[in-house]
């Protein structure tokens, strides 16, 4: 993944900056946008939908998801497509690509794809923000906190419960990454029988220290308690835990790379009105002003300069940060996903 952000403090003003923006030549009142709640939908709310209302007059109708693609797939075989852009998950984009869930992007609308970040575009999706997962610490209870991800496995050192994300993805990764394979060479690696094994091997030396959450939410309730002494942890709910009065820190050695997209469900209502807004939604300045209401990364490189330095510091794309990042490979999962999970929940049950 390559990214590449100035230190240039340039004032964000997503109304101004927008004024080459046109006016939508189609009639309509409103646009219904499905996103997945919470902080990470506020931020939307205020950088994006808010500011696409003012520019065009266009009302943003919105609706929340957990995430469940059924929920999309069925809207679609009911026939009554109601939502016209939806932000999802890089999995769930590529089954729904895969299954034509989707409808294709007109990237001569959207804009130079070169300007993405690597693994950021796709044939039914345009990229948004890119996230991490991370480890993290409390700073109010640890002085000497870990520093590099092979710190979650050193329970001499750092004696005391960890907190996993109850998946296989990403752990595996960790486990591998702790155990020195290299960056480039993780999912070649995981992709043998020996490699999974290896992964498993490295997991079943902390599984009687592991705590396991579900929700993003529990990972810094976790932390706060008192009840792991690190967790892995998606940056954004632990940037959201220091806003209310934490000292939570996060490790982004070897952090854990992800993106979400905008797509349009199949059938929506007005394509070029959904188009519209997804091209609106990720101008450069529109997304570096996302980043000022939550940590997560500009997927074009040309809103790095819009970008203060101020909220570049807290970002997993910033060049302070982005230093043994992997990206995931979620078409890896796709093909390998069932196989693996089945052998995690057995492990787990063991």
């Amino acid at each position: 993944m390559k990214f590449t952000m100035t230190r240039r403090a340039l004032t964000v003003s997503v109304l101004g900056a927008l004024s080459l923006t046109a006016v939508p030549a189609f009639a309509q009142d409103s646009i219904s946008v499905m996103s997945f709640g919470g902080a990470y939908q506020e931020a939307q709310r205020k950088a994006v939908f808010e500011t696409y209302t003012a520019k065009t007059g266009i009302k943003v109708d919105e609706q929340e998801y957990g995430g469940e693609i059924a929920k999309i797939a069925a809207m679609i075989s009911s026939g009554n497509t109601t939502i016209d852009v939806v932000d999802v998950d890089a999995p769930t984009l590529l089954q729904g690509c895969d299954e034509g869930i989707f409808e294709i992007i007109d990237w001569t609308q959207i804009g130079d794809k070169a300007d993405w970040i690597s693994g950021t575009t796709s044939e039914c999706g345009v990229g948004t923000i890119v996230y991490s997962t991370s480890l993290a610490y409390n700073a109010a209870t640890l002085e000497n906190g870990p520093t590099m991800l092979a710190d979650l496995f050193d329970t001499a050192k750092f004696p005391g419960k960890r907190g996993l994300w109850k998946n296989p993805a990403t752990n595996l990764e960790f486990a591998l990454l702790a155990d020195g394979v290299p960056v480039d060479q993780v999912y070649e690696v995981l992709g043998t029988p020996d490699g999974l094994d290896r992964a498993f091997a490295k997991l079943d030396s902390i599984k009687d220290s592991i705590v396991w959450w579900e929700a993003g939410a529990q990972a810094p309730q976790l932390l706060a308690s008192g009840e792991v002494v690190m967790t892995s942890a998606w940056n954004g709910r632990i940037f959201n835990a220091n806003k209310e009065g934490q000292n939570f820190k996060i490790v982004w050695d070897n952090q854990i790379l992800d993106s979400n997209f905008w797509a349009i469900p199949k059938g929506a209502r007005n394509i070029a009105a959904s188009m519209d807004f997804i091209k609106y939604a990720v101008e450069p300045e529109v997304l570096a002003a996302t980043t000022k209401y939550i940590p997560y990364g500009p997927v074009r490189t040309s809103a790095a300069p819009f970008v203060t330095p101020e909220d570049a510091a807290n970002l997993p794309t910033s060049p302070e940060n982005l230093t043994v990042a992997l990206t995931l490979d979620n078409a890896f999962w796709a093909d390998n996903g069932d196989e693996i999970r089945k052998r995690f929940t057995t492990w787990l049950a063991q």
